[in-house]
């Protein structure tokens, strides 16, 4: 019978409380330039990235997505930045962000069909029109010597 309880409770639990996970990269050239990119069902411009799958850790969900919409692959772990609440654009939303270094990464042919509208390389303080206030945000912390916030995004 507390058997049945508890999983009663973890169900109720995920249904009641679900939680999504993000990651996305800062890609950097040895131009000192980032890679962005913009879709095709969204507006503006964004760090490459995605969610992470069932039974995906985030580094491997980072590896898809830069495969995916980038066509890197990852040589060496990139560099853990921070991981952030995105609950101003989902309830318990979090992003995971990593910092690829010029040297960890190889690029190939991105994988994605008809997800990807463009794609550009940015000076990191100076990202194109149009770019997300979330990624704004973060490159100024990375790169801007900004103060950290736990936030992805600046609330609205």
């Amino acid at each position: 019978m507390a058997r049945i309880r508890t999983r009663l409770f973890q169900s109720w639990f995920r249904l009641s409380r679900p939680m999504t996970l993000g990651v996305r990269a800062v890609v950097e050239n040895d131009a000192g330039k980032i890679f962005m990119i913009r879709h095709t069902y969204t507006p503006g411009w964004y760090l490459p990235g995605g969610g992470v799958e069932k039974a995906e850790t985030s580094l491997e969900s980072l590896e898809r997505e830069l495969l995916e919409e980038g066509g890197f692959s990852l040589t060496s772990t990139p560099d853990l930045v921070g991981i952030y609440s995105n609950h101003f654009a989902f309830p318990n939303d979090h992003v995971v962000l990593y910092r690829a270094r010029p040297g960890t990464w190889t690029q190939g042919e991105a994988t994605s069909r008809g997800e990807i509208a463009e794609a550009v390389w940015a000076d990191p303080l100076s990202p194109p029109e149009g770019t997300t206030g979330g990624t704004r945000a973060k490159l100024l912390e990375v790169f801007g010597g900004a103060p950290a916030s736990p936030y992805w995004a600046p609330p609205r």
